[in-house]
């Protein structure tokens, strides 16, 4: 029996292990689902923890978000067309159904397809996002759906983080459950960034198109679609090429999405839409609008409404300045070591018509013009001829050109020729150093600072000899002003480019009177004689290559070792005053104020001849003995110490040696 009992438990011992093995099994799976759920537990706890720290820094959604922008200016040029905007442009509050439909079917089709199916993540482009990211080794794609670009725009900051994406999400949620479909789609359609200060589809339907966002056909609808990835670059203004490429990539993905087919979309492929707007000449006016612009607030201050400026800008004239400088400095800049170039042109009385602070405003916004100290060289020198004229020199009197020896400021001429005695005139008429130190020593700095100050020149100027041949740093728009007093007839001026400030509802702010008071700062026989002997250096002397046929008065100018060259000079109708240079301070190749400044110049005069009235008060002959009897009995000017004279009224001779210089009567120098 016991044998038996003993087969008959081993016969069953294989069950036995069978069921052991089976409870062991059953054990370990009941183990790795326990810990499996104690693990996801605590992952779900992780994640709650992360939600809840990133909820903490969001901002509070209960209230309506505001949208904060810059103030928007609009400067115009004189004939009314748009120079410049400034600030943010916000277009009118629109829905989906007041858009053209091809809009709402080109954003959907480049940005969310799925926009409608989703509940505002799209957990495809999430997972093609992370992919891109983690490969990249950092945030180079967003896969981001509308609902959370809205809520990006919304409520938080620009940043690529993991956590603002996180934060994103959550808004996003939000969003979907607070408004409809179609209410985030207008939201988002009304405040999306779209270049050139637009913000919304509306502003920039009217800005790049002039029609509003319900007009827009399939090709302009493409164009500002495909804009949203970058406005800048995929501007139709500023980068055309570009812009139709990405239009390109927008109507095949409308194509893919089955809103249009293949043949509408080649259809639309021949060429890009022609924005109404000028194209990136815009920046060329840019350093004009920016100089009027910094004038806002001492003019009206800081009143809160968008704002419409007009100027007394030339946009013809502006820009053909700006294109001349650039074609000259490539022609000739690598050869002879120039790379900027600036020039203002402002008519007799104070309107600035033109200003090109630099070569190129995209690469630097410095305004050479307005903001760069520079010595003007010889170009300074007519304010020491004028001190003198009213001292009592006339422009026939004897001063000596030879080397100075025996001062502590030695000077020498350009070239190192002297020619002994010669008049006042020849003397500026060829531009010569020692004859103009010798003079400002006679006049005297101060009389010369005093001439300048009742010129027009603000910036700071050194009382010493070398004042006399331009040493101190002026700005370019200083001199000019300086010049324009002298074609004003003696008359004070003062630059100006703002006539009317309005806002866009139409208040009132500023409004330039017609006629300014002008004073008269300078005696007109005075002025008179100035000018002829500036015409005369037009004529014959160093500003020949400025010549154009036209009555003109000018001066050349060229720092030491050629670092500033410069012409200065006017007709009846404008001022104009011209720089080559380089921002470094480095000396340019043997270039003068008589070379490529007279050559700009002159190219600007002739391209502006017949566009503006002349001026009565710039006379280019020299005044007459009459003239300056009259002077005499009624100018009361107290640093007038001048008696009544005949002086010589010939032109002038072109220079070969002293030997055939005019005679004319000597003054005790």
């Amino acid at each position: 029996m016991a044998k038996k009992k003993s087969k008959k438990h081993a016969r069953k011992s294989p069950s036995i292990r069978k069921k052991k093995n089976s409870k062991s099994k059953r054990g370990l799976l009941g183990f790795i689902i326990k810990w499996l759920f104690v693990l996801g537990l605590w992952a779900c706890i992780a994640v709650a923890g992360i939600i809840a720290w990133y909820a903490k820094d969001l901002p509070d959604i209960t209230e309506k978000a505001t949208f904060e922008r810059k103030q928007a200016i609009i400067v115009k040029a004189a004939d009314g067309s748009v120079a410049a905007r400034y600030g943010d442009i916000v277009g009118q509050q629109i829905t989906v159904k007041d858009i053209s439909p091809y809009l709402v079917q080109a954003v959907l089709s480049i940005e969310d397809r799925r926009f409608y199916h989703h509940t505002g993540l799209d957990p495809l482009g999430l997972a093609r996002a992370i992919i891109v990211n983690l490969q990249a080794g950092h945030v180079a794609q967003g896969g981001s759906t509308i609902t959370q670009q809205l809520a990006k725009n919304l409520f938080l900051s620009q940043e690529r983080t993991y956590k603002r994406k996180i934060q994103e999400a959550m808004l996003a949620f939000w969003l979907e459950y607070q408004l409809t479909k179609d209410e985030i789609l207008s939201a988002y359609l009304n405040r999306v960034y779209l270049g050139s200060g637009t913000f919304g589809v509306d502003a920039a339907s009217r800005l790049y198109f002039e029609k509003p966002a319900s007009d827009l056909n399939l090709r302009e609808s493409a164009t500002l679609a495909g804009m949203l990835k970058a406005p800048s670059r995929y501007s139709p203004l500023r980068n055309p090429s570009l812009s139709k490429q990405r239009a390109d990539v927008v109507l095949q993905a409308m194509v893919d999405a089955g809103y249009i087919n293949e043949e509408q979309a080649k259809g639309q492929s021949k060429g890009p839409p022609k924005p109404t707007q000028k194209p990136s000449n815009e920046m060329a006016e840019r350093y004009y609008t920016d100089w009027v612009v910094d004038q806002l607030n001492d003019l009206i201050g800081t009143p809160g409404e968008d704002l419409i400026v007009e100027t007394t800008l030339n946009a013809g004239l502006q820009n053909y300045i700006t294109q001349t400088i650039d074609s000259v400095i490539a022609a000739h800049g690598e050869q002879k070591h120039i790379t900027q170039g600036a020039m203002v042109l402002m008519r007799p009385g104070g309107a600035v018509v033109a200003m090109v602070g630099g070569r190129n405003y995209n690469a630097s916004q410095f305004n050479r013009a307005a903001q760069a100290l520079r010595p003007p060289g010889s170009s300074f020198k007519p304010i020491v001829y004028l001190a003198a004229l009213e001292k009592g020199w006339d422009p026939q009197d004897i001063i000596e050109d030879a080397p100075i020896t025996n001062w502590r400021y030695r000077p020498k001429n350009f070239g190192g020729k002297y020619y002994g005695e010669v008049t006042l005139e020849q003397a500026l008429t060829y531009s010569m150093n020692t004859a103009a130190v010798r003079l400002m020593k006679e006049v005297g700095p101060d009389a010369v600072i005093d001439t300048a100050r009742r010129l027009g020149i603000k910036a700071d100027l050194e009382p010493d000899l070398s004042l006399g041949l331009g040493s101190s740093g002026i700005p370019l728009i200083e001199m000019a002003t300086a010049y324009a007093t002298i074609a004003n007839g003696g008359l004070s001026v003062e630059p100006y480019g703002i006539t009317k400030i309005t806002s866009k509802s139409g208040t009132l702010y500023y409004e330039r009177p017609p006629e300014q008071f002008e004073q008269r700062v300078f005696h007109p026989t005075d002025i008179q004689n100035i000018t002829s002997m500036m015409h005369s250096v037009m004529e014959y002397g160093t500003g020949r290559g400025a010549n154009f046929g036209r009555p003109a008065a000018g001066k050349t100018g060229t720092s030491q070792e050629s670092r500033d060259a410069l012409f200065m000079g006017f007709t009846r109708e404008l001022v104009g005053s011209v720089w080559l240079g380089n921002d470094d301070n480095s000396p340019m190749k043997g270039v003068t104020g008589g070379s490529y400044p007279a050559q700009i110049w002159r190219q600007v005069m002739q391209k502006a001849q017949g566009q503006y009235r002349p001026f009565a008060n710039a006379d280019f002959q020299p005044a007459s003995s009459f003239e300056r009897l009259l002077e005499g009995l009624f100018w009361s000017n107290p640093a007038n110490k001048r008696t009544p004279g005949e002086f010589n009224t010939r032109p002038i001779r072109p220079l070969r040696d002293k030997n055939s210089l005019p005679e004319s009567r000597r003054y005790n120098n």
